[in-house]
Protein backbone atom coordinates (compact mmCIF):
# COMPACT_ATOMS: atom_id res chain seq x y z
CA UNK A 1 0.00 0.00 0.00
CA UNK A 2 1.15 3.52 -1.04
CA UNK A 3 1.53 6.00 1.85
CA UNK A 4 -0.61 8.36 2.29
CA UNK A 5 2.46 11.44 2.26
CA UNK A 6 3.73 9.83 -0.89
CA UNK A 7 0.18 10.65 -2.31
CA UNK A 8 0.04 14.05 -0.84
CA UNK A 9 3.42 14.70 -2.41
CA UNK A 10 2.59 13.49 -5.66
CA UNK A 11 -0.58 16.06 -5.51
CA UNK A 12 2.20 19.00 -4.56
CA UNK A 13 4.26 18.70 -7.44
CA UNK A 14 1.93 17.79 -9.85
CA UNK A 15 0.19 20.83 -8.82
CA UNK A 16 3.69 22.69 -8.62
CA UNK A 17 4.38 21.62 -12.54
CA UNK A 18 0.59 22.51 -13.78
CA UNK A 19 1.01 26.28 -11.99
CA UNK A 20 4.70 26.63 -13.30
CA UNK A 21 3.51 25.53 -16.73
CA UNK A 22 0.53 27.86 -16.72
CA UNK A 23 2.59 31.40 -15.51
CA UNK A 24 5.35 30.94 -18.10
CA UNK A 25 2.78 30.50 -20.98
CA UNK A 26 1.32 33.51 -19.98
CA UNK A 27 4.75 35.27 -20.02
CA UNK A 28 5.74 33.18 -23.15
CA UNK A 29 2.45 35.20 -24.50
CA UNK A 30 3.82 38.73 -23.67
CA UNK A 31 7.47 38.04 -24.56
CA UNK A 32 7.58 35.70 -27.58
CA UNK A 33 10.91 34.12 -27.94
CA UNK A 34 13.50 34.20 -30.57
CA UNK A 35 13.42 30.93 -31.26
CA UNK A 36 9.54 29.94 -31.79
CA UNK A 37 9.64 26.37 -31.03
CA UNK A 38 11.17 27.57 -27.19
CA UNK A 39 7.56 28.56 -26.76
CA UNK A 40 6.82 25.12 -26.40
CA UNK A 41 9.34 23.61 -24.87
CA UNK A 42 9.64 26.10 -21.46
CA UNK A 43 6.12 25.26 -20.36
CA UNK A 44 6.17 21.07 -21.43
CA UNK A 45 9.66 20.76 -19.21
CA UNK A 46 7.76 23.25 -16.54
CA UNK A 47 5.27 20.13 -16.11
CA UNK A 48 8.54 17.99 -14.38
CA UNK A 49 11.27 20.69 -13.38
CA UNK A 50 8.58 23.50 -12.16
CA UNK A 51 10.27 25.65 -9.87
CA UNK A 52 13.61 24.67 -11.30
CA UNK A 53 12.98 25.14 -14.97
CA UNK A 54 11.00 28.51 -14.36
CA UNK A 55 14.29 29.97 -12.48
CA UNK A 56 16.19 28.88 -15.52
CA UNK A 57 13.77 30.45 -17.98
CA UNK A 58 13.61 34.15 -16.23
CA UNK A 59 17.25 34.10 -15.94
CA UNK A 60 18.29 33.10 -18.99
CA UNK A 61 15.74 32.74 -21.53
CA UNK A 62 13.48 35.26 -21.26
CA UNK A 63 13.09 37.57 -23.80
CA UNK A 64 12.84 41.39 -23.41
CA UNK A 65 9.74 43.14 -23.38
CA UNK A 66 11.15 46.09 -25.30
CA UNK A 67 10.65 45.75 -29.13
CA UNK A 68 14.28 47.66 -29.52
CA UNK A 69 15.81 45.68 -27.19
CA UNK A 70 14.08 42.53 -28.96
CA UNK A 71 16.28 43.03 -32.03
CA UNK A 72 19.13 43.72 -29.65
CA UNK A 73 18.77 40.09 -28.03
CA UNK A 74 18.66 38.85 -31.47
CA UNK A 75 21.98 39.63 -31.84
CA UNK A 76 23.50 38.42 -28.44
CA UNK A 77 21.65 35.52 -29.41
CA UNK A 78 23.41 35.03 -32.59
CA UNK A 79 26.83 35.89 -30.66
CA UNK A 80 25.97 33.09 -28.12
CA UNK A 81 25.14 30.53 -31.03
CA UNK A 82 28.32 31.03 -32.33
CA UNK A 83 30.12 30.66 -29.26
CA UNK A 84 29.76 26.78 -28.78
CA UNK A 85 28.96 24.57 -25.93
CA UNK A 86 28.34 26.66 -22.57
CA UNK A 87 26.68 25.75 -19.40
CA UNK A 88 23.52 27.99 -20.28
CA UNK A 89 23.11 26.80 -23.97
CA UNK A 90 23.71 22.88 -23.19
CA UNK A 91 20.69 22.99 -20.76
CA UNK A 92 18.80 24.89 -22.96
CA UNK A 93 19.25 21.96 -25.69
CA UNK A 94 18.84 19.53 -23.15
CA UNK A 95 15.99 20.59 -22.14
CA UNK A 96 14.63 21.54 -26.22
CA UNK A 97 15.43 17.46 -26.33
CA UNK A 98 13.66 16.92 -23.36
CA UNK A 99 9.96 18.30 -23.97
CA UNK A 100 9.68 16.01 -26.92
CA UNK A 101 10.65 13.36 -24.64
CA UNK A 102 7.83 14.77 -21.91
CA UNK A 103 5.26 15.22 -24.45
CA UNK A 104 5.83 11.87 -26.40
CA UNK A 105 5.71 9.60 -22.65
CA UNK A 106 2.67 11.72 -22.05
CA UNK A 107 0.71 10.93 -25.16
CA UNK A 108 2.24 7.56 -25.25
CA UNK A 109 0.84 6.79 -21.59
CA UNK A 110 -2.30 8.50 -22.08
CA UNK A 111 -3.28 6.39 -25.10
CA UNK A 112 -2.50 3.06 -23.68
CA UNK A 113 -5.20 4.20 -20.80
CA UNK A 114 -7.48 4.98 -23.70
CA UNK A 115 -6.41 2.34 -25.96
CA UNK A 116 -4.85 -0.89 -24.06
CA UNK A 117 -4.45 -3.42 -27.76
CA UNK A 118 -2.14 -0.48 -29.14
CA UNK A 119 0.63 -2.39 -27.59
CA UNK A 120 -0.28 -5.84 -29.01
CA UNK A 121 2.35 -5.21 -31.80
CA UNK A 122 4.46 -3.79 -29.28
CA UNK A 123 4.78 -7.32 -27.86
CA UNK A 124 2.32 -7.23 -24.71
CA UNK A 125 0.83 -9.28 -23.58
CA UNK A 126 3.36 -11.92 -25.28
CA UNK A 127 6.44 -11.20 -25.43
CA UNK A 128 6.93 -8.93 -22.65
CA UNK A 129 6.23 -10.14 -19.28
CA UNK A 130 6.05 -6.94 -17.59
CA UNK A 131 3.45 -4.34 -20.31
CA UNK A 132 5.71 -1.55 -18.95
CA UNK A 133 8.73 -2.36 -21.36
CA UNK A 134 5.87 -2.33 -24.31
CA UNK A 135 5.06 0.86 -23.14
CA UNK A 136 8.75 2.01 -23.11
CA UNK A 137 8.79 1.00 -26.82
CA UNK A 138 6.23 3.03 -27.71
CA UNK A 139 7.22 6.07 -25.22
CA UNK A 140 10.73 5.87 -27.54
CA UNK A 141 8.95 5.80 -30.89
CA UNK A 142 6.57 9.10 -29.77
CA UNK A 143 9.40 10.77 -28.07
CA UNK A 144 11.54 10.21 -31.01
CA UNK A 145 9.22 11.87 -33.60
CA UNK A 146 8.12 14.32 -31.74
CA UNK A 147 11.84 15.07 -30.62
CA UNK A 148 12.69 15.33 -34.66
CA UNK A 149 9.99 17.73 -35.04
CA UNK A 150 11.22 20.23 -32.51
CA UNK A 151 14.67 19.89 -33.98
CA UNK A 152 13.47 20.48 -37.31
CA UNK A 153 12.07 23.67 -36.13
CA UNK A 154 14.77 24.75 -34.61
CA UNK A 155 17.66 24.00 -37.20
CA UNK A 156 15.41 25.10 -40.33
CA UNK A 157 15.64 28.48 -39.43
CA UNK A 158 18.63 28.67 -38.00
CA UNK A 159 20.64 26.80 -40.94
CA UNK A 160 18.19 27.92 -44.38
CA UNK A 161 18.27 24.29 -45.22
CA UNK A 162 15.99 22.48 -47.65
CA UNK A 163 13.16 20.45 -45.83
CA UNK A 164 14.97 17.18 -46.91
CA UNK A 165 17.91 18.58 -45.03
CA UNK A 166 16.60 19.91 -42.11
CA UNK A 167 15.11 16.55 -41.27
CA UNK A 168 18.33 14.63 -41.88
CA UNK A 169 20.08 17.11 -39.64
CA UNK A 170 17.25 17.01 -36.94
CA UNK A 171 17.57 13.14 -37.05
CA UNK A 172 21.09 13.03 -36.42
CA UNK A 173 21.23 16.18 -33.74
CA UNK A 174 18.02 14.16 -31.52
CA UNK A 175 18.70 10.55 -32.13
CA UNK A 176 21.74 10.43 -29.44
CA UNK A 177 20.35 13.29 -27.28
CA UNK A 178 17.17 11.64 -27.15
CA UNK A 179 18.43 8.37 -26.51
CA UNK A 180 20.23 8.94 -23.42
CA UNK A 181 17.99 11.19 -21.96
CA UNK A 182 15.05 7.94 -22.28
CA UNK A 183 17.68 6.15 -20.33
CA UNK A 184 17.86 8.20 -17.41
CA UNK A 185 14.34 7.90 -17.51
CA UNK A 186 13.88 4.73 -17.58
CA UNK A 187 16.40 3.73 -15.31
CA UNK A 188 14.35 5.91 -12.72
CA UNK A 189 10.99 4.70 -14.02
CA UNK A 190 12.41 0.98 -13.72
CA UNK A 191 13.21 1.74 -10.01
CA UNK A 192 10.25 3.22 -9.25
CA UNK A 193 7.99 0.37 -11.08
CA UNK A 194 10.00 -2.52 -9.68
CA UNK A 195 11.66 -1.61 -6.47
CA UNK A 196 9.73 1.02 -4.36
CA UNK A 197 6.09 0.21 -5.88
CA UNK A 198 6.08 -3.33 -6.44
CA UNK A 199 8.36 -4.78 -4.14
CA UNK A 200 8.40 -2.55 -0.92
CA UNK A 201 5.10 -1.60 -1.18
CA UNK A 202 3.01 -4.24 -3.16
CA UNK A 203 1.18 -2.59 -6.04
CA UNK A 204 1.95 -1.95 -9.55
CA UNK A 205 0.63 2.17 -10.21
CA UNK A 206 0.01 2.71 -13.82
CA UNK A 207 -0.88 6.31 -15.88
CA UNK A 208 -3.85 6.41 -14.21
CA UNK A 209 -2.39 7.60 -10.23
CA UNK A 210 -1.01 10.73 -9.05
CA UNK A 211 2.13 8.93 -7.95
CA UNK A 212 3.00 7.58 -11.17
CA UNK A 213 3.06 10.99 -13.16
CA UNK A 214 5.14 11.79 -9.94
CA UNK A 215 7.91 9.18 -10.51
CA UNK A 216 7.53 10.77 -13.92
CA UNK A 217 8.70 14.14 -13.10
CA UNK A 218 11.43 12.18 -11.15
CA UNK A 219 12.78 10.21 -13.81
CA UNK A 220 12.89 13.15 -16.38
CA UNK A 221 14.98 15.03 -13.92
CA UNK A 222 17.41 11.87 -14.53
CA UNK A 223 17.08 12.31 -18.02
CA UNK A 224 18.40 15.98 -18.15
CA UNK A 225 21.35 14.25 -16.10
CA UNK A 226 22.39 11.35 -18.64
CA UNK A 227 21.47 14.13 -21.63
CA UNK A 228 23.43 17.13 -20.37
CA UNK A 229 26.53 15.37 -21.30
CA UNK A 230 25.66 14.33 -24.87
CA UNK A 231 24.08 17.48 -25.93
CA UNK A 232 27.43 19.13 -24.46
CA UNK A 233 29.11 16.97 -26.97
CA UNK A 234 26.83 17.52 -29.84
CA UNK A 235 27.07 21.15 -29.37
CA UNK A 236 30.32 21.38 -29.06
CA UNK A 237 30.68 19.68 -32.64
CA UNK A 238 28.10 21.39 -34.25
CA UNK A 239 25.81 18.95 -34.85
CA UNK A 240 23.48 20.17 -32.62
CA UNK A 241 22.69 23.89 -32.88
CA UNK A 242 23.43 26.06 -29.21
CA UNK A 243 20.29 27.59 -28.31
Amino acid sequence: MIPPWFTYLSWISLAFGAVTALVLIRDLRARPPHMAIMAWVWPICALFGHVIVAWFYFKHARAPAHPHHHTHNHHDMAHDQGSGATVVSVAKGSLHCGAGCTLGDIIAESLVIAFPLILLPLGYPGFWGDQIFAIWMLDFILAFAIGVVFQYFAIKPMRDLSVGQAIKSAIKADAASLSAWQLGMYGVMAVFHFGLFSHHWGITVTATRPEFWFAMQCAMGAGFVTAYPVNWLLISRGIKEAM
